[in-house]
Formats: structure tokens, C-alpha cells, sequence
């Protein structure tokens, strides 16, 4: 406990009343022990996208990762696997379980724990719901405990969104997975939005994934009152920073206007596992590496910030 000095002549007068003092110091030291010890640590596992390396093979992406000091991995989209060849997607939406086991376990034996996958589907569209039980399947069969969605910039369907999240809940209960959704713009842009459909919906396999670079992005809110209203619901982030000067742009954490240690606190003594999955991890107007060496030191650089910032927040 941090105490600020006496000057010496206060000291002497309150001499006759230091056991006393001490005796009271003592109790408060113990009653505040005893309540920082009730606050569990949220257990935050740092994890790096495939995303920032779309542009490059999967499996050069998982090396990089892991070479930048992860241990934690998210499954991005798609990759280029061949020079100015086409994108070929990190799983398909019909792709039968035993592919994603597989990918799963070249990611551990390249020492990454896979956490979370993109369900590449909004939970309004057509096939939404199929596509949605299939993936948590796929991610059951990888050891993969979060599929992550959002609806579409322009709005999502909030009453189609309750049906099919109140279906898909026990799906995922049974499976041992949380489907869990983000940001992304329209009535579905911020936490507190998200954080309502998914109160309404109450079940314990639909929760919250917390995108502060999108609530800033897209909707120009400041997301640190935002995750104040959603943090009992929020199990999961994609890490992503956001400069609105002298440019309108995404970044990687650090790098831009948004208090990582202010966006962690509300959710920092929870006692959970809890993914922070960097979705971007480049520096603001300035070119993208061209090179995969690149974007592994970007990689580095981020996770070290957010290792600093986790020490911070729950010190």
C-alpha cells in the first residue's frame, strides 16, 4: 500500500497514538488484501490473426505468428497461396469437421492454439443459419472455442437475429463453443447494441466479441463508455486500434487514439479465459510491409504493447 510522507513535526504529535494507528493500518491492509484477492484475473490470450497475412500462404502466416512470440492463433478469411493466384479461403463454410481437426493441428504443431474462427457469414443472410451450425461444428471438431460473426454495415435484422441466435444457442452449448458477434457498423455498430440482442436472446452460448477499431470506425462512438455498457456480456476481442487525424483509418493497437488499458479494465478481473485476437496490427499512413518479414516485426511490436498493457491493468 503506497503512502504519501509525513512532515516530521505531524509525525511527533500523533507519536502517542501510533500503536493504535498501526493496529487500525493493519486491518484496512488485510480487508483490502482480502478483497484484491476476490478479484480473479481474467486470463487474456494474446492471440494474432491470420488476416494481416492474406496476402501470403497460411502456412507462412502460422510461422510468422509464431516466430513474432504467440502462442495463440484466430483463423483469418483467405490466403494467397501462390503468387497473383486467387484466395483460397482458410475453411470452407461446407468443409466437413475433419478439416478443420486438421488445420487445427498443423497450428499446434507449429506451437499455436487456435481460439477463433470467422464464420464469413452475417446471421441475416439466406444460408445464415446453416452456414452458422455448421461452423460451430467445424470448430468443435478443431478444439476451437469461439466462431466469430457481425452483421452487415448497413444493419442486421434484430428480430431475425433473436430467432436464430435462440436456435443456435443450444447448438453451441452442445458443442462446447460460443458463437460470439461484433461490431460492424448500422444498428448493429456498437456494443451496447449487440449487448441487447444478445440479453434478449439469454442464452449462454451467444455472447459479445468487443471490436473497439470498428465502434470508433465506423460510427465515429467512443468505445471506451461503450464497453462499459456491454463488458457482462463480452468474452472475446478483435484487436484493433483506430486515428481519426490526420487520417480516417485503422491501425494496429497502439498506434492509434484508442486507451487499451481503459478498454481492458472493465473486463480485467473476470476469472475467464479471454481471447484478444489482433485483426490489425499495421501502422497508420504509412505502406503495408510487402514482405512477410514485415509483418512478422509489426506482429512483435503489437503483442509486446498488449502484454504491457494486460501487466498494467491488472497490477
Amino acid at each position: 500500500m503506497e503512502t504519501t510522507p509525513r512532515p516530521r513535526r505531524e509525525f511527533l504529535r500523533s507519536a502517542s497514538a501510533s500503536l493504535v494507528g498501526t493496529a487500525i493500518m493493519g486491518s484496512e491492509s488485510l480487508s483490502q488484501g482480502g478483497q484484491k484477492a476476490a478479484r480473479k484475473q481474467t486470463e487474456f490470450q494474446l492471440a494474432c490473426m491470420t488476416l494481416p497475412y492474406s496476402g501470403f500462404p497460411l502456412n507462412r502466416a502460422l510461422s510468422g505468428i509464431a516466430a513474432a512470440g504467440y502462442s495463440f492463433v484466430a483463423w483469418g478469411t483467405s490466403h494467397q497461396e501462390t503468387p497473383g493466384g486467387k484466395r483460397i479461403p482458410v475453411m470452407l463454410t461446407d468443409a466437413p469437421p475433419e478439416k478443420a481437426r486438421e488445420l487445427a493441428s498443423r497450428c499446434r504443431d507449429t506451437g499455436l492454439e487456435p481460439l477463433m474462427m470467422f464464420s464469413t457469414v452475417y446471421p441475416e443472410a439466406e444460408d445464415g443459419l446453416t452456414i452458422l451450425a455448421h461452423r460451430i461444428k467445424q470448430a468443435a471438431a478443431a478444439g476451437i472455442g469461439q466462431v466469430l460473426t457481425f452483421g452487415h454495415t448497413k444493419g442486421g435484422n434484430r428480430k431475425l437475429w433473436v430467432e436464430r441466435f435462440r436456435k443456435l444457442g443450444p447448438i453451441a452449448r452442445d458443442h462446447g463453443v460460443l458463437l460470439v458477434v461484433k461490431q460492424h457498423g448500422g444498428s448493429t455498430g456498437t456494443g451496447q447494441a449487440c449487448a441487447e440482442i444478445i440479453r434478449e436472446v439469454d442464452d449462454d452460448g451467444i455472447r459479445v466479441n468487443y471490436d473497439a477499431g470498428n465502434v470508433m470506425d465506423y460510427l465515429n462512438v467512443d468505445p471506451i463508455p461503450d464497453i462499459q455498457k456491454c463488458a457482462d456480456v463480452v468474452r472475446s476481442f478483435c484487436m484493433k486500434d483506430h486515428r481519426n487525424w490526420p487520417k480516417d483509418q485503422d491501425c494496429g493497437p497502439g498506434f492509434g487514439e484508442i486507451d487499451h488499458y481503459r478498454l481492458l479494465h472493465p473486463v480485467a478481473f473476470t476469472g475467464r479465459k479471454m481471447p484478444l485476437c489482433c485483426e490489425n496490427i499495421f501502422a497508420p499512413l504509412v505502406d503495408r510491409p510487402k514482405s512477410p518479414e514485415g509483418i512478422d516485426l509489426l506482429a512483435g511490436q503489437v503483442r509486446e504493447y498488449l502484454q504491457a498493457v494486460i501487466q498494467g491493468v491488472q497490477a
